[in-house]
């Protein structure tokens, strides 16, 4: 079972995260050998036990593996994670990166090699492995309507673009978004400058997710204000597409009268008021694209405008995310705060003025990403490729602006995690004195605990008990495991059969205590006068123990699905 030692400023305690693993399968046969993992589900080598001093609202730094680290989360965030950016190796082959899942195959070992740089023929191939399971973990901790983004250059978007595509569907698909990185451009060596790389958009369902405007990054003297609030001119409320024409709908053919002040109506109120008809320049009658009712109920959300001694009519447009103007994103981020020097000159500003990292992205970015995807104040933010932390600083700099909680996860599986990545978090919630941003000087606030993952365990060690998960580690992992639901929750036994969740027809129960003796011993096994307690809740039960005292056949007749630990550690029973 991995260690897990927390040291987040308001957090100094130990704790078990579940990582976790399977091997990945060749197929030497194929010249593009196909590697898939065997599956995604937690591992019972190492088991999420999670300190009752950890809140479940607390953000994490997690050092380690990612593939492990994704693992060890699913029992607890499995299906609520709403908003997930990665920034993944490019696979440039300008700078080598590692290949360090751990393969035990032989054949695997001589052909995943310690590192993939340009001279590697095999370079694309592994770099998808890396990615895949990776990849499908990603999507099963995402919510519902979660939205996931994934940074990526020329050399992999093509091949990053169809893994995305099998692992989420391509009915998922919502954009490929152009980043303007560098400004001025850099020289490529085929005579362009580059100045942009990509974003890869899914969700998790097709059309779950709640996209949002971005604020305005214009002037707000470009918006106008009523007493509903802000405001500008939308599309003109005559319709000009193919159903356009009157005969194709001519119920949304109707006069609307506007008063001498700009006021709306759908019956005239004076007889000074103007009558407005559908009809073109070319006098094409066609119709409105709102019907009677709705003008009639919002009369507020038209717009009138005087043009050559008459009137136009236009939709207002509001504004989607907060009180504040807002515009619909564009497939191309361009802005100076989204770029590669801004996002230096932060990092730098955070750390002395000492560069100590290459090719940060921008927290402004990243949180206008956050935004479109309808991050709200409660939500969880993941990042599995925390680099700087920059994912952390966008979601501490949303919450100081709204006062919201946004929960935010980061793994990162290199030394520095924590003299980099977690320093430049403890920093932007403490304050950065030379920073430009007058809000960053104060801080942001907030806390996270940190931790790292230690050695996994094996189930001969569970069964010789020189490694034994806690009561409510155990019993997460078995939750999701046996129903595939997440909790957030210290799980703790509810009566003395074990009984540890509930729904309104199934119970799930575990006889265990982290004592190699006690689980030698008669409390460890299933009774009869315990199945029968158990079978009298009148629900079905999973019952886990390390043995039973009863025939199945009752078992079967009390309604009772038996699972012996820790043989039953590895199986997805659902």
């Amino acid at each position: 079972m991995p260690s897990l030692e927390f040291k987040g400023k308001q957090h100094i305690y130990a704790h078990h995260l579940t990582v976790p693993y399977r091997p990945l399968v060749a197929d030497p046969a194929k010249s593009l050998p196909a590697i898939k993992p065997a599956d995604f589900s937690p591992d019972p080598r190492i088991s999420a036990n999670i300190s009752s001093n950890h809140r479940s609202d607390d953000s994490l730094i997690i050092h380690g593996d990612n593939l492990h680290a994704l693992k060890a989360l699913l029992p607890r965030y499995a299906g609520r994670v709403k908003g997930i950016y990665i920034d993944p190796p490019y696979n440039t082959g300008s700078q080598a990166w590692v290949f360090n899942d751990n393969v035990n195959s032989p054949l695997m070992q001589a052909w995943l090699k310690s590192s993939v740089d340009l001279e590697d023929l095999e370079r694309h191939d592994k770099w998808l492995c890396m990615l895949w399971p990776r990849i499908h973990l990603l999507r099963e901790l995402l919510a519902e309507d979660g939205v996931i983004f994934v940074s990526i250059d020329d050399h992999e978007q093509h091949h990053l673009r169809l893994l995305m595509d099998e692992v989420f569907g391509e009915n998922c698909f919502i954009a490929c978004l152009a980043a303007v990185i560098n400004l001025k451009g850099s020289r490529d060596n085929r005579g362009f400058a580059n100045t942009h790389e990509y974003v890869l958009m899914y969700e998790k369902n097709p059309r779950a997710a709640k996209l949002r405007d971005l604020p305005v990054q214009d002037s707000a003297d470009d918006w106008l204000e009523d007493e509903i609030g802000y405001y500008k001119r939308g599309a003109s409320l005559k319709y000009s597409g193919e159903n356009a024409p009157r005969e194709k709908r001519p119920n949304l053919f109707y006069p609307i009268y506007v008063s001498q002040e700009g006021n709306v109506a759908i019956e005239r109120q004076s007889t000074a008021d103007t009558e407005l008809l559908p009809i073109t320049d070319g006098n094409r009658e066609v119709t409105w694209r709102w019907g009677r009712e709705r003008v009639q109920a919002n009369p507020d959300e038209v717009l009138a405008v005087q043009s050559g001694g008459g009137w136009l009519l236009f939709k207002k447009q509001r504004p989607q995310f907060g009180d504040l103007p807002t515009e619909k994103p564009k497939s191309t981020f361009y802005s100076p705060n989204y770029s590669a020097t801004t996002a230096t000159n932060m990092a730098k500003s955070i750390f002395d003025n000492n560069r100590i990292f290459d090719y940060p992205k921008s927290p402004y970015f990243v949180a206008d990403l956050l935004r479109i995807a309808g991050v709200e104040s409660n939500d969880i933010v993941l990042d599995s490729f925390a680099g700087s932390g920059t994912t952390a600083h966008a979601v501490l700099a949303l919450n100081k602006q709204d006062g919201g909680h946004r929960q935010f996860i980061l793994v990162e599986c290199e030394d520095y995690a924590d003299t980099i990545t977690a320093e430049r978090v403890r920093r932007v919630i403490n304050g950065v004195p030379n920073a430009r941003d007058k809000t960053l000087q104060e801080g942001l606030g907030g806390s996270f605990a940190y931790c790292t993952l230690g050695a996994p365990i094996d189930p001969e060690k569970m069964l010789t008990g020189e490694a034994l998960p806690s009561w409510s580690s155990l019993a997460a992992y078995l939750l999701h495991t046996a129903a595939g639901l997440s909790v957030v929750e210290e799980l703790q036994p509810q009566d003395e059969d074990g009984r540890f969740y509930e729904t309104e027809t199934t119970a799930w129960h575990l006889l265990y205590q982290p004592e190699i003796d006690w689980l030698r011993s008669s409390a460890a096994v299933l009774t009869e006068d315990q199945a029968k307690r158990i079978h009298s809740a009148g629900k079905a039960a999973y019952v886990f123990a390390a043995d039973k005292y009863i025939g199945q056949r009752l078992l079967t007749d009390l309604n009772i699905t038996f699972c012996q630990l820790p043989y039953e550690l590895h199986r997805r029973g659902w």
